[in-house]
């Protein structure tokens, strides 16, 4: 019998290359129960192919893989009725309405709400008659996420579900799902966008190279790095050394056309940063300040950006 205290995901040891290419390279991951757990990195760095062997559509070289304690070689027709996957990009047929598209995916479930309940729960009421080829990028997005709630779905994954959408589509598609975990249910996403994960995951694993480079809650993991906020600005001919000896102030470097600098102390390192501006005679013409954040984290840990790639 399977056990519920089983966890929503376990992982060991997994590994996936493509010729001569590792995109997984002997991963290790549990998720609980309940939680929304998000998998973070650059493009390359072995999300995707992490996340589609864990939803049985790619076979790994070596490792295992549980899901809801049970395993894709034994137990493959349980498992996809207890899931609700959405792709990177969802192929849908253009002709169909949202609402025959929602009824088609319900068939291939023995249990879950009806379409219109699930079109209703995504906001989409208004397109029910509306064919697929017609709707926006977000009103696609959603429909992909209706077609993976249809199945009343115990663990849901998610793969980069708000790329190419604009602000208020990735808050409406955010708000869907923190829905969804309210209701105690199991989320794995994954993600590019540090905001993204900071808002929405309980724990994340931010990955490079094939391998988890970090793991904890987002809050954890910013405060590993001992920064509390980042400061960049652009000042014409600024001799860059005097900056690091100022107090509050942990690490200088040039960056793209400016100077970024890493900060603990922002009220006392931001006057002495114009002070010693003011002593050098350089204008300052731009100056940003932003509290630390997962991209920080990565960056840190990298010496990259996440888009660097």
């Amino acid at each position: 019998m399977l056990s519920d205290a089983a966890p929503g995901l376990r992982v060991r040891a997994l590994r996936k290359a493509y010729q001569d290419v590792v995109a997984v390279n002997g991963l290790d991951l549990e998720v609980a129960r309940g939680e929304c757990f998000g998998l973070l990195g650059p493009n390359g760095a072995g999300k995707t192919t992490t996340i589609e062997i864990c939803e049985g559509l790619t076979a790994a070289d070596s490792g295992e893989v549980e899901v809801l304690g049970m395993r894709w070689q034994r137990d493959a027709a349980r498992l996809r009725q207890r899931l609700g996957i959405q792709l990177q990009e969802t192929q849908l047929s253009d002709k169909l309405t949202v609402f025959e598209t929602v009824r088609l995916f319900r068939s291939f479930f023995h249990q879950g709400p009806a379409p219109l309940a699930v079109i209703e729960r995504v906001q989409m009421e208004e397109k029910r008659d509306a064919r697929v080829g017609g709707l926006s990028g977000g009103q696609k997005q959603r429909l992909a996420l209706a077609c993976a709630l249809v199945g009343d779905p115990e663990l849901l994954f998610l793969d980069e579900p708000t790329t190419g959408l604009d602000p208020q589509a990735r808050r409406q598609l955010w708000d869907l799902i923190e829905d969804f975990r309210r209701a105690g249910r199991t989320i794995v996403l994954t993600t590019h966008y540090m905001d993204e994960a900071e808002k929405l995951c309980d724990r994340v694993a931010i990955m490079d190279h094939g391998k988890t480079i970090a793991l904890g809650t987002p809050r954890e993991l910013i405060a590993s790095i001992g920064i509390e906020h980042l400061v960049e600005f652009s000042a014409d001919g600024v001799n860059a050394l005097p900056l690091a000896g100022i107090q509050g102030i942990r690490h200088v470097r040039a960056e793209n056309g400016g100077i970024r600098m890493q900060v603990t102390e922002l009220h006392r390192a931001v006057p002495a940063l114009l002070d010693e501006l003011r002593r050098q005679g350089v204008p300052l013409t731009e100056l940003r300040t932003h509290s630390a954040s997962l991209e920080d984290v990565f960056v840190a840990l990298t010496g990259r950006h996440l888009r660097d790639d």
